[in-house]
């Protein structure tokens, strides 16, 4: 007797099964064709922010034409070009590179995780908490890597504080925005307190680092920092698709798998980590993070914010004001702080105009 079998009936269960692979289908669908124009924009920022590094290195009041800039980086500089280009205008160069992706970086997960364009670490509140911790440490006689500690610290101590004065049920990315620019309001009363108790030389210097600047670092300072920042890159590439998931909202972040408050609370960490490092090194930078992922994102045409371009407009941002601070106002060089702070003011301003307009 031959036995029939009849085809499996598609209930509820079967049913979200299909919706849930559609959805994957057309997600990685989505991936691949912004991730390729993501790509040709990284490179062509990469490579404006490596011709805009390379004058950088031949400007100053030693001045060095850019084909004697590359042999001296290749080890053949003419007469004293090593030691200017190499040991004292390279640092600098290499740092705002790097540090403006480490801020572009965190700008792209915190502005994921929250689902809205001014989710930066500089608006939310991260930074103060980085600087109250670093300058807790650094006006009680603390050292470099004491600094460093004490504004990963305490930017981690102020995520898990806004996080636990945002938390109902779970997360919401307007709630985290608006409690985060609260306790950052906060925290830099607590700053300014801070700076006017300390001593005259140390309020100077605390005040002055607290605006965000590039100058006198050396390769001894940001040796550790590249480090720490070329772990934490690696760090990042698995969260990509969390990223791009979180975005689609919570509903559809959790039928895809994803654990919505385990991924939402190890992308703030890395963001929060990003921004520790760049304070300690420079200080609070302020809005790189919040520019770069969003002009990355326009001229990528991306649906959702991309990490690649977001690093890549971050370190041509960083590099850009680092330039216009040592040269604007030659011999006189500005903290790179108030460059980008003039530039990014009126990039807020835009952004609240247009968030106005389309709501």
């Amino acid at each position: 007797m031959t036995t029939v079998r009849r085809p499996p009936r598609l209930g509820a269960a079967s049913t979200i099964d299909f919706g849930r692979s559609v959805r994957v289908l057309r997600l990685r669908g989505v991936t691949t064709r912004f991730g390729m124009r993501g790509l040709v924009v990284t490179v062509v920022l990469l490579a404006a922010a490596g011709v805009v590094a390379l004058l950088a290195l031949g400007t100053g009041d030693f001045a060095i034409p850019p084909d004697r800039v590359v042999r001296a980086l290749l080890g053949n500089g003419v007469g004293g070009d090593e030691l200017v280009v190499r040991e004292w205008r390279m640092p600098r160069v290499l740092m705002a590179l790097v540090l403006g992706a480490a801020l572009g970086i965190s700008g792209a997960i915190l502005q994921s995780v929250t689902r809205n364009p001014l989710g930066s670490p500089d608006i939310v509140g991260f930074n103060s908490g980085a600087y109250t911790g670093a300058l807790l440490v650094l006006l009680s006689g603390g050292g470099y890597y004491a600094t460093a500690a004490g504004a990963l610290g305490g930017g981690l101590l102020t995520a898990l504080a806004i996080f636990l004065l945002a938390f109902r049920q779970n997360v919401k990315g307007f709630r985290l925005i608006i409690v985060g620019i609260g306790v950052g309001a906060m925290l830099a009363a607590v700053n300014t307190w801070l700076i006017l108790r300390a001593d005259l030389d140390e309020a100077m210097s605390a005040a002055a680092w607290g605006v965000g600047t590039l100058d006198g670092l050396t390769w001894d300072e940001i040796v550790p920092a590249l480090v720490v920042l070329a772990i934490l890159a690696v760090a990042v590439v698995p969260a990509a698709y969390r990223l791009q998931v979180l975005e689609l909202g919570d509903d559809t972040a959790q039928a895809l798998g994803i654990r919505v408050g385990r991924a939402r609370l190890v992308l703030t960490v890395l963001s929060v980590a990003f921004t520790a490092v760049g304070t300690a090194v420079a200080g609070p930078i302020a809005f790189v993070a919040l520019a770069a992922p969003q002009l990355g994102r326009r001229l990528a045409r991306t649906p959702t914010i991309a990490i690649l371009p977001a690093a890549a407009m971050g370190a041509l941002l960083l590099v850009v004001c680092d330039w216009i601070s040592r040269r604007a106002f030659a011999p006189t060089t500005l903290p790179v702080g108030v460059v980008t702070a003039s530039i990014g003011g009126a990039y807020l301003a835009y952004l609240l105009v247009a968030e106005a307009r389309r709501n």
